[in-house]
């Protein structure tokens, strides 16, 4: 399955592969926006050029629109084949409106997605807190009902779009959801924030490795209007995890497009790289790595676009993206290191494509659920289908 021939797999249809022939020829006259150390200007720029090509479109559903997981997939692959920024900007446009377009009202999706699938309005998912990251059991951001208006104090924090966006899905405890100190998952609601609310303020910019905006907020008394709670009371942990069924697939295509890109660099260097009187391509030891990345690649991509494909045919995907997840993000930082290492010195200089890729590649094991949860998500799975 080297290249684009992982497209005639039946999980694809004829739209599938167009789509990744159009985005492929545009990414390559539109992503290449350098940032100069301007992350949020860089980001905003991507946000508006792809919502006027008409890509943000494809990250959103509501109103009618079903979310292709398969699309997503697709589009963030190739987007981060060329530009990890470019693949950032469209996945948390995405990923910030998803609850919207998953469990909104008619008024919240008419209100908010267009301008998201435009680049008018940028998204934010705000679940992650200083003490609640991979426990979402552990929440301690509250939300109280004040009349017709919830009132959230807490903190959020590796917020990514945090200080650019124009809204935030938030997700904060609304009552008493059972487990030890009233902790759990089923007393977490979901609103949405607009990033002028009083009482609401980025308390921290985060910097990162690989850079992109984020930050950690803080509510202190911020007055939200109850129309903007999204589903119902009580909901949220099922909003979220719904909205991560569909985003955590597409972290899995990130990586594979990451990964690609390093086998394309890795391919060009062994072959031109002169060594003791042949090419790196010569020796038996490289050909054995290089085929080990292709194949890992592969398996990769198989996961993951089964995991899309069953989610856009109605199925229940818990297992299948975690699997596909852990199995692309860690593949990936292989492939990349591999890479990196066939490059030598040089793989190390800032701004060699190996090293901004070996950067790009460390946060995706660990964000929408970090390795170690995936495998604990598998087991649970498992472990529930034996009992049934």
């Amino acid at each position: 399955m080297s290249g684009d021939d992982f497209l005639d797999l039946p999980f694809f249809e004829p739209r599938h592969r167009a789509l990744v022939g159009e985005l492929d020829a545009w990414a390559r006259d539109n992503t290449g926006h350098a940032h100069g150390g301007d992350v949020d200007a860089a980001c905003r720029a991507l946000v508006r050029t792809l919502g006027a090509g008409g890509w943000l479109n494809h990250a959103i559903g509501g109103a009618g629109r079903t979310i292709d997981t398969r699309a997503i997939c697709l589009i963030r692959e190739t987007l981060a084949r060329h530009a990890g920024l470019a693949d950032f900007a469209f996945a948390m446009q995405g990923l910030g409106s998803g609850a919207i377009s998953l469990f909104g009202s008619a008024r919240q999706q008419d209100a908010w997605l267009p301008r998201v699938a435009s680049g008018a309005a940028i998204a934010a998912f705000a679940l992650s807190e200083p003490q609640a990251g991979s426990d979402v059991a552990a929440m301690q951001c509250a939300a109280r009902l004040d009349g017709d208006s919830y009132v959230l104090d807490g903190e959020k924090t590796w917020i990514s779009n945090g200080g650019i966006a124009d809204f935030y899905v938030v997700f904060a405890r609304t009552g008493d959801g059972g487990g030890e100190g009233g902790r759990g998952s089923r007393g977490i609601s979901a609103f949405i924030v607009e990033a002028d609310t009083p009482g609401f303020e980025i308390a921290e910019r985060i910097a990162v490795i690989a850079p992109h905006p984020l930050a950690r907020l803080r509510f202190d008394g911020c007055r939200v209007p109850f129309a903007n709670r999204i589903g119902e009371e009580g909901q949220g942990f099922k909003v979220a995890m719904a909205t991560l069924d569909v985003f955590r697939t597409s972290v899995a295509a990130a990586s594979l497009g990451f990964a690609r890109r390093a086998l394309d660099e890795a391919l060009r260097r062994a072959r031109a790289r002169a060594m003791f009187g042949k090419t790196l391509a010569d020796f038996q030891l490289t050909q054995a790595r290089l085929a080990q990345m292709a194949t890992g690649i592969d398996a990769g991509a198989l996961l993951t676009y089964r995991a899309a494909w069953m989610r856009d045919a109605g199925k229940r995907v818990t297992k299948e993206a975690a699997m596909a997840k852990l199995t692309a993000t860690e593949t990936a930082q292989q492939v990349i290191d591999a890479a990196l290492q066939m490059f030598g010195g040089q793989g190390v200089v800032s701004g060699e494509t190996v090293e901004t890729l070996y950067r790009e590649i460390r946060a995706l094991r660990i964000y929408e659920g970090a390795s170690e949860v995936q495998l604990l998500i598998i087991a649970r799975e498992l472990l529930a289908g034996e009992g049934r």
